[in-house]
Parts: C-alpha cells; sequence; structure tokens
C-alpha cells in the first residue's frame, strides 16, 4: 500500500476517532444527560450504564486513534452505533408542552442522529475488516500485513 494511501488509513482513523473521544470523555466528566437518556429509553441502572458507556466510548476511540486491537474496536464500535442508532434515535419526539414545530424539528434531528450512527457503523466495519494501515500499534506487532 503506497504511502499517501497509508496516511489516508491514519487521517480516517483520526476523525473517527474523534466523536468516541469527546463524547466518553464527555459522559464520564458529566453523565447525568446520558442518564436521563438511558432512563428515558427504559432502560435500567442508568446511571451505572452512562458511566459503562463512556468508559467504552473513550477506550475504543483511543483504540481507533492509535490503531491497536483496530479490528475488535472497529466491529464493538459499529455495533455500538446500530445498538444506539436504534435505542435512543429510533423514534418521534414529544416533549410534553412543546409546539408541534419544535417537536417535528427535534424528530427530525433525531432521524439525522440515527442515520449518523448508522454510517458510522459502516465506517467501522470497514476499518475493521481492512486495517488501521501502516501508521498503527496493529502494524508495528505484526496484527495486520502491510503490503
Amino acid at each position: 500500500m503506497s504511502n499517501a494511501n497509508n496516511l489516508a488509513i491514519l487521517l480516517g482513523r483520526v476523525l473517527l476517532s474523534f466523536i468516541f473521544i469527546y463524547s466518553g470523555f464527555g459522559k464520564l466528566a458529566d453523565p447525568s444527560a446520558t442518564a436521563g437518556m438511558i432512563a428515558g429509553a427504559g432502560l435500567p441502572a442508568a446511571s451505572a450504564l452512562a458511566y459503562l458507556a463512556g468508559f467504552f466510548e473513550f477506550v475504543a476511540g483511543l483504540a481507533v486513534l492509535v490503531g491497536y486491537q483496530t479490528r475488535i474496536a472497529g466491529w464493538l464500535l459499529a455495533a455500538f452505533c446500530v445498538f444506539t442508532g436504534v435505542v435512543f434515535h429510533g423514534s418521534a419526539i414529544n416533549v410534553p408542552d412543546f409546539p408541534d414545530a419544535a417537536n417535528g424539528w427535534l424528530t427530525v434531528l433525531n432521524q439525522i442522529m440515527m442515520m449518523k450512527n448508522i454510517t458510522l457503523a459502516g465506517a467501522y466495519i470497514v476499518l475493521a475488516t481492512f486495517g488501521p494501515g501502516a501508521y498503527s500499534l496493529d502494524a508495528r506487532r505484526g496484527a495486520y500485513a502491510i503490503a
């Protein structure tokens, strides 16, 4: 694989890792909003799950960033994206006492979040399948054949 391709894969990993490092850190620093979403979806132990989600997102994001255990991180993040997309972004929003137009706008934003999650899942599947490129810890330890 050419140096330009390996640099493109590195850039892709940096961009794909940012959302999870950033949001994972945010959940760990203040899990209350995430716990509220989890409770609103009817899942148990909302605070514990918020911390767990934050930890998972942060660690998996770092793994993608440095290209470590990329196949595992990619598949786990793909599953996480689909799960959270369906559970948290798969339905209409209806906030009591909000105007219909505001609820409509929130529903559209929620649908966009669902599409973002499904799209990210595809990117993580590609990363898991084709590997992190030459500029990664996986390549340094020989976990992926680098052409």
